[in-house]
């Protein structure tokens, strides 16, 4: 929780502080994750954190306005230097990717330009909005079921 939540809503405050001052005020983009939104065994505090931080999203966007917008992005899986090792190599990579509507994993510089939309004048009437950012999400379960009996 310290690390998911208490130091995004600690930097939210501190940088709230200070766009609260400036003419112009100021856009906080927080990072959260699909975890936030689904299920999450294994890492179930991991995901209330995320939780948390769209609901920290959500409230802020409402009290710091006018002057500072406040929105997340909800990342989904994201392909880094540490992603074969993180979910078991590259063939289950492959494998995992092959769910995804788009057919792979996010390059990290891809959540970046979701920042920068919502740190930028493009997305000047956005507030308290979680931008989900997971090419085009997870399959449900009962998905997978229906697929395998089609093919049967």
């Amino acid at each position: 929780m310290g690390l998911n939540f208490t130091s995004v809503l600690l930097v939210a405050q501190a940088a709230n502080r200070v766009m609260q001052a400036q003419d112009q005020g100021g856009s906080i983009v927080n990072i959260s994750s699909i975890s936030a939104l689904r299920p999450s065994p294994g890492t179930a505090v991991y995901g209330a954190a995320k939780a948390a931080v769209d609901q920290l999203t959500v409230s802020a966007g409402m009290e710091w306005a006018p002057k500072v917008r406040v929105n997340s992005i909800n990342v989904g899986l994201c392909r880094t230097t540490d992603t074969a090792d993180h979910y078991g190599g590259d063939e289950t990579v492959a494998a995992i990717e092959q769910t995804i509507p788009l057919g792979r994993m996010a390059k990290p510089e891809e959540v970046g330009n979701v920042a920068l939309f919502l740190a930028s004048d493009l997305s000047s009437y956005v507030t308290g909005a979680s931008i989900q950012c997971h090419g085009g999400g997870e399959p449900p379960v009962f998905q997978h079921v229906l697929d395998n009996l089609n093919q049967a």
